[in-house]
């Protein structure tokens, strides 16, 4: 007999990771440029439908299928998620399995939110510089041979290469979520070199509100994404939502001490995205640490991230489309002020 917190628990959380993706959009498309707007939003939406097909077809059974025995890759045995079925009739009958707390059909549904946002994520590194066709043709294939391995690997359960033998702990996706869909994107970058105009032309952002929106979306949908991967409601899933508010409210707070001090004002792009990287930082030890931990890496991880957007990339010279907007937008702001004084910032 499944548990009918837990069970409503999942679908309750796996709702609001769906939700994650198209408040990123949102995100990354105030921070777009105008003309850019309508396709970098696109691309995020385009990441639901292309995730949510392939998923079903083949992502759901190379990530968790098969019997166990490779430690890299999962099996063909649930294409099409063919013995879904069967198990809600059995579970129907009263055989489902010893301590199985919710029906697992909904992991289908939670883990192909996971790969939704994470393929999205990768966009924001080209928005700008690619056609929408180019993208979801990359992204198809990226799904199902990066992504799906990757799961496996890290959440795959006994034997499986990085979660099993090496050992390593990610409770909510920083391997792979946020590792996968940041080197993808930083490779992406490298490889196609920089926009036209780049280092001359200002990239001021789309639309401040829209920012701060999808942060907020990104916000509220974290507790799903976090508290969710517990798999079941208690006190662990309790502790991840009380780490993921501490560490996004720190990285907020840390974020706008460091754009005051660097530039003489916060603002409220620097807000969206210092509590962003709070959420970033904290996910892979969200039901692993303690809260105190939690507040030490959201004050932590704004600056680091503040001067590699200041000052890495300038160094280096790559260009992430939307990972520096902020201290673009921080510096456009000042001089403005600075031009007309009647001008205040948002």
């Amino acid at each position: 007999m499944y548990d009918t917190g837990s069970t409503t628990f999942m679908l309750i959380c796996t709702m609001l990771v769906f939700l994650m993706t198209p408040g990123l959009a949102f995100f990354y498309g105030g921070l777009s440029r105008r003309k850019n707007v309508i396709n970098t939003m696109l691309m995020c939406f385009g990441a639901i439908g292309l995730v949510g097909v392939l998923w079903v077809i083949a992502g759901w059974s190379l990530a968790y299928g098969g019997d166990g025995s490779s430690p890299f890759i999962g099996g063909l045995d649930q294409l099409l998620c063919l013995p879904v079925l069967g198990q809600v009739l059995r579970a129907a009958e009263g055989n489902a399995a010893d301590g199985v707390v919710y029906p697992q059909i909904i992991n289908i549904a939670f883990q192909m939110a996971f790969a939704m946002i994470t393929a999205a994520i990768v966009t924001g590194s080209l928005a700008g510089r690619v056609k929408f066709g180019a993208m979801t043709a990359f992204l198809g294939i990226w799904l199902l041979v990066v992504y799906a391995p990757l799961a496996h690997m890290v959440w795959g359960g006994d034997g499986s290469f990085i979660g099993d033998i090496i050992g390593a702990l990610d409770f909510a996706g920083g391997d792979v979520v946020h590792i996968s869909s940041g080197l993808t994107g930083l490779i992406l970058c490298l490889m196609l070199g920089r926009r036209r105009g780049f280092g001359m032309v200002s990239y001021r952002p789309h639309n401040v509100p829209f920012v701060a929106l999808g942060a907020g979306l990104l916000w509220f949908g974290w507790f799903g994404f976090n508290g969710g991967s517990e798999f079941k409601a208690d006190a662990v899933a309790a502790l991840a939502i009380l780490n993921t508010v501490t560490a996004s409210a720190a990285g907020m707070v840390s974020w706008l001490a460091v754009e005051r001090v660097h530039t003489g004002r916060p603002t409220l792009v620097g807000a969206s995205t210092g509590l962003v990287a709070g959420l970033v930082v904290v996910t892979p030890g969200a039901g692993f640490v303690e809260p105190w931990a939690a507040l030490v890496m959201g004050l932590i991880v704004s600056p680091v991230c503040y001067l590699a957007i200041s000052h890495l990339k300038t160094k280096f010279g790559y260009d992430d489309a939307l990972g520096w907007r902020a201290q673009t937008w921080c510096k456009s702001v000042l001089r403005s002020v600075a031009a007309s004084p009647d001008v205040t910032p948002s």
